[in-house]
């Protein structure tokens, strides 16, 4: 049962990503595809595990130096094989489908905010069911131009406010500095998830850190139904 206490947060920002799902088998696997079809050395796992979650164009300049042309043809094979492989090649964190179902149930309205492109995101929302639980889904633009994260925050409170949804208290749940950093350009406190990809040091910045869902819950206001699974890696 919801206290009628206030709920400390008017709109929920959700990144996906390290959030919502553990994506990176399918984002790693069509990353190291990419190389070797562009003829470029395939860096340790653990190293490709730093790609997840930033924009990729800016990952795979500031990691590879390729621009022009050669980011082009980069981000063309990525896209096509994720799309045809990669995209669902991951899981739902234990827990995540609760949150997103009480804080829908709650009545907070609620946007996704990925540096992922719309298309997959949707793609990947759709086949879990969980595109039901988020009033709008805003991620990076198909070519990718809208990626940051700031911008992508931006987006959805633009979208959000649209619809006339209260922004005097938003706040944006995500696992990596890039999520803090962007909703901190706007003014937006960011509820960071251990159970993602970032490290502790990226923590910085962060309003709170939940460390399972049911810490999550508490953050938002929100109880815990009975039995549920805690997040974990």
């Amino acid at each position: 049962m919801i206290s009628d206490a206030p709920l400390p947060y008017s709109a929920v920002l959700f990144d996906l990503d390290g959030t919502i799902a553990d994506s990176a088998p399918g984002i790693t696997s069509t990353l190291a595809y990419t190389l070797e079809t562009l003829g470029l050395p395939v860096p340790a796992p653990a190293r490709l595990l730093e790609w997840v979650g930033p924009p990729l164009p800016e990952s795979f300049t500031e990691k590879l130096g390729l621009t022009g042309p050669a980011l082009d043809e980069a981000m063309q094979v990525y896209r096509a094989r994720y799309l045809e492989r990669g995209a669902l090649d991951s899981r739902v964190f234990p827990g995540m489908e609760e949150v997103l179902r009480l804080v829908h149930e709650a009545g907070i309205p609620t946007s996704l905010a990925t540096s992922k492109p719309e298309r997959p995101a949707t793609y990947m929302l759709d086949h879990f069911g969980l595109s039901r639980y988020l009033d709008v889904i805003t991620g990076a633009s198909d070519d990718e131009v809208r990626s940051a994260k700031k911008d992508v925050v931006e987006e959805a409170l633009i979208r959000l406010a649209a619809r006339g949804v209260d922004l005097s208290r938003p706040v944006l749940v995500g696992d990596r500095h890039h999520d803090v950093d962007g909703a901190t350009a706007h003014g937006v406190p960011t509820i960071f998830v251990e159970w993602g990809y970032g490290g502790v040091e990226e923590q910085a910045g962060a309003v709170a850190v939940a460390r399972d869902t049911d810490g999550l819950l508490d953050l938002l206001g929100l109880p815990a139904e009975s039995g549920a699974r805690a997040a974990t890696t």
